[in-house]
């Protein structure tokens, strides 16, 4: 009885109608929310869920990891409530969306610089050019060796890992290096997981590849693999970090990541309570996983416009 009436006085000091954690309205919402799509959003994602389920014990997020396109594909004909996303949707998508009477919010989460990488032991590939990037990426490629790229590097074999087509970082990647988006050679080790790409070049001494830069930062810790830096056309070799992505130096590699949520969705109470987590840990986690958050500002902005579309901001007033 001393206990419950200490923890009424400590609710009241704190000006909240929450008297514990086993009585507060969080532990009381219920719900199942199912997130799909972009390997390299998922982190974020994923993480947040992880922490939400810590306060909301009784909603469900489960995040699942298909590729932006595959997301996409789900998401269109109303099969998730989120779905992740490597880059903008696209008109064919907004067209399927359409087709099924789903409409979407999209709600921009980070800044991402893909990542050129090699193996630890590559000890050569210090720097490439966007052209080189595309002499050895565009469909009819005949560079097999690193001396084709270079001659002044080994005639070896390069193997070369990257996303597939699936995956909305090829998308970005073949479109701003080959200058047209699904565009690219055929004969590399492709997976929608960027994880699988990671493990394959780490195990590759002759490997190149690409993906999401929270994947090079949890992963260059023991010196398995190196960033390649990007020569855009310019002189300057630039490599991927926060103040790079940030101030757009690193390009032409670098991107905006989003996630969408669609408006059937964003009725619910648990997506909003999500949401609302979301953007107000979003600085911590997307820092956390390896990306660059945008400002309070901007997802404050955000906040306020995707609690118009949800009904929310109408509920409130």
């Amino acid at each position: 009885m001393l206990m419950k009436l200490g923890l009424c006085l400590y609710a009241l000091v704190l000006g909240t109608n929450t008297l514990s954690a086993e009585e507060g309205p969080n532990k009381k919402l219920t719900g199942k929310i199912i997130i799909d799509g972009s390997s390299t959003v998922y982190p974020i994602s994923e993480a947040m869920a992880e922490e939400f389920g810590k306060s909301y014990p009784k909603v469900k997020v489960t995040v699942g990891v298909s590729g932006t396109g595959g997301g996409f594909k789900r998401f269109t004909t109303g099969e998730t409530d989120i779905s992740n996303a490597s880059r903008p949707i696209k008109p064919s998508e907004i067209e399927a969306a359409k087709k099924h009477s789903v409409e979407y919010f999209e709600f921009p989460v980070a800044y991402d610089g893909l990542s050129v990488v090699v193996n630890g032991s590559n000890t050569f590939v210090k720097s490439l050019t966007v052209a080189q990037l595309n002499l050895l990426w565009k469909p009819d490629s005949k560079v097999m060796t690193w001396n084709q790229l270079d001659p002044s590097w080994p005639n070896e074999k390069i193997k070369l890992y990257g996303p597939g087509t699936d995956s909305g970082t090829f998308d970005y990647f073949t479109e701003v290096i080959n200058g047209k988006s699904q565009v690219s050679r055929a004969d590399y080790t492709k997976s929608e997981d960027d994880n699988v790409l990671v493990n394959g070049i780490k195990g590759d001494k002759n490997a190149l590849g690409y993906f999401g830069y929270a994947y090079y930062d949890h992963n260059k810790k023991g010196g398995k693999i190196n960033l390649v830096g990007i020569d855009s056309g310019d002189g300057k070799i630039v490599s991927p970090s926060e103040e790079t992505i940030k101030n757009g130096t690193y390009k032409p590699l670098s991107r905006p990541l989003f996630i969408y949520i669609s408006k059937k969705a964003a009725a619910r109470e648990d997506v909003q309570a999500f949401m609302k987590f979301f953007v107000d840990q979003a600085d911590m986690f997307v820092k956390d996983t390896g990306y660059v958050p945008l400002t309070k500002t901007e997802y404050e902005n955000t906040w306020k416009k995707f609690a118009e579309f949800s009904g929310l901001a109408a509920k409130k007033s």
